[in-house]
């Protein structure tokens, strides 16, 4: 175990147990001309973003803690994407920046497109693992769970864009599911204002787990480890 100076309260940690959930750093999210800078949201904090997962991740696997990305994507036909009677499509902003402007059909967060791709720097290594979502939680129809528990892990650091969409609704289950959630601020981007950040942050220290910069987390992983 590492105790580790997270907020509100210094946590206790086994990394052996642990995992590193990576959401969505698709250029959809990440990359000039992907979705959310189409949506007009500022992405201009991305690039750090990045550097600071790339460090996180580098770390994670020198230590052999789990690596696990999370990516959204809808199959060409949007079949997976919900039907009339699901709110995915009134609110999702792929499907509905899509149905907005037509040019952009079928280039949105589908398979196999350069928006629905990793970002270049975060390419998946091998060990790692890639859970295709369709929801804004990584918990909402896929094998997350099984995944993680088949592994006995437990306790699980957030990195991601976005921090108040897909990353808190990731969190939130995880916490419903018994995992240790913690949130690494600095590797993760808000869509919107900079107090949708501070919303989530408020929520994770005060309702659904923990938070800490990833210097704190690097510090331990880096450490030497214990048997």
């Amino acid at each position: 175990m590492v105790s580790l100076l997270t907020r509100p309260e210094t946590l206790e940690v086994d990394l052996e147990k642990s995992a590193v959930i990576v959401v969505d750093m698709q250029n959809a999210f990440a990359s000039r001309g992907g979705l959310l800078d189409l949506a007009g949201n500022d992405i201009s904090g991305a690039g750090a973003v990045v550097r600071v997962i790339r460090s996180v991740l580098q770390a994670a696997r020198e230590r052999s803690v789990q690596v696990v990305y999370l990516q959204t994507g809808y199959k060409p036909d949007l079949s997976n994407g919900g039907g009339e009677r699901s709110p995915n499509p009134r609110k999702e902003t792929a499907l509905c920046l899509m149905r907005a402007r037509p040019e952009l059909e079928g280039k949105l967060l589908v398979e196999g497109t350069w928006d629905f791709a990793i970002v270049d720097e975060l390419t998946p290594q091998p060990g790692d693992i890639v859970v295709l979502k369709t929801r804004y939680s990584g918990f909402a129809g896929t094998t997350l769970d099984a995944v993680l528990r088949v592994r006995d892990i437990r306790y699980l650091f957030f990195a991601g864009i976005a921090t108040n969409v897909c990353v808190e609704s990731t969190l939130r289950d995880a916490y419903f599911h018994e995992y240790w959630p913690i949130l690494v601020t600095d590797a993760t981007l808000q869509a919107g204002p900079p107090a949708a950040q501070h919303a989530t942050i408020f929520n994770v220290e005060s309702f659904f787990g923990w938070t800490l910069e990833a210097d704190g987390l690097l510090g331990s992983l880096r450490g030497p480890a214990r048997h």
